[in-house]
């Protein structure tokens, strides 16, 4: 409980930090007062509070839930602690239809290139599990099919910026590096409407997910049937990560970093993991995206590349662990 309190704690101070910090630097005094609605708070603040930072830090938020908790579900199905959604091409498919939006529309409304975010996502993940099924499915065979058609679709992506506009290319590459710039209550209504459903499918999921770690072998002994619950708690994967690549682009490492921070806080119980790991993925975006509009103000880094500079010698050190484990 301690560490829930405390990750809600960072959770907190980052979301402060956000509203406070910009453009425009806010006293963080008139920041609360704003939040809390005070009435005499001025009328710039509560704009610039809840019309501009409100909605961004929200959704960064809900998509670092959405991507930390999907982590958590592909590491326990997976049975591999350097999983990630991205593992299983999710991303990938995402990075090609948004390259199609892109590059074979031109002109084209926002809600049309997360659409095909959401799409591109789900249809590769639908398209890894046809693929890797054999009277059933196992680990391996989700992973090394995942691998193969991320890089076919990596493949088709390079294709198209090949030949599309040199601006609509450039485009692309600030969609895939994961950005917040656009962020509204309208989006972020949209993004909600579909993580904490799922959110919560997830936790009420978490006996199951403890029952994964087993093995197959133990998991079928103990009742469970393992193909349904793979394919539905994998849906709910790619549900989350699909809703967070259409709302803020390919926002990497989130769902390989946050599990591991909650493990270390909370152990590997599922029931009380996947809140302590949504509530660090949330602070960890808030803050990388913090940092991206702080640190070389006023050019702002897009919120995928500065988690990036954090999650690679993560993962180089988590390679580092096992290798001496």
């Amino acid at each position: 409980m301690r560490a829930m309190f405390l990750a809600l704690a960072v959770l907190a101070a980052a979301a402060l930090a956000a509203l406070s910090h910009g453009d425009l630097r806010l006293p963080l005094g008139a920041v609360v007062r704003a939040v809390v609605g005070v009435p005499d708070t001025p009328p710039h603040v509560l704009a610039i509070v809840w019309s501009v930072r409100m909605p961004r830090v929200l959704t960064a938020v809900v998509v670092g839930m959405g991507l930390s908790v999907a982590g958590a579900i592909a590491q326990a199905i997976l049975r591999n602690p350097l999983a990630d959604p991205g593992i299983i091409g999710i991303n990938s498919g995402a990075a090609v239809a948004a390259m199609v939006v892109i590059v074979g529309f031109g002109a084209f409304s926002p809600g049309l290139l997360s659409l095909a975010g959401f799409l591109g996502a789900s249809l590769m993940a639908a398209a890894v599990m046809a693929l890797a099924w054999r009277d059933g499915t196992s680990s391996i065979r989700i992973i090394l099919v995942g691998i193969g058609l991320g890089a076919a679709a990596g493949g088709v992506t390079t294709f198209l910026a090949a030949l599309g506009d040199i601006g609509d290319v450039q485009r692309a590459m600030v969609w895939m590096a994961g950005s917040l710039y656009e962020s509204n209550w309208t989006r972020l209504a949209a993004l909600a409407a579909w993580t904490v459903p799922a959110l919560l499918a997830a936790w009420l999921s978490a006996h199951h997910l403890d029952v994964a770690l087993l093995g197959e072998t133990v998991s079928r002994g103990l009742g469970q049937r393992v193909n349904l619950a793979r394919i539905l708690l994998l849906a709910c994967c790619t549900l989350l990560s699909g809703a967070a690549v259409a709302a803020a682009g390919l926002v990497a490492f989130v769902g390989l970093v946050a599990p591991h921070l909650a493990r270390h806080l909370v152990g590997p119980r599922h029931r009380v993991l996947l809140p302590v790991t949504a509530l660090c993925g949330a602070a960890l975006v808030v803050l990388a995206d913090l940092a991206g509009r702080t640190v070389i103000a006023p050019a702002q880094l897009p919120v995928g590349l500065t988690i990036a500079m954090l999650g690679a010698p993560f993962f180089a050190f988590l390679m580092w662990e096992r290798r001496n484990g």
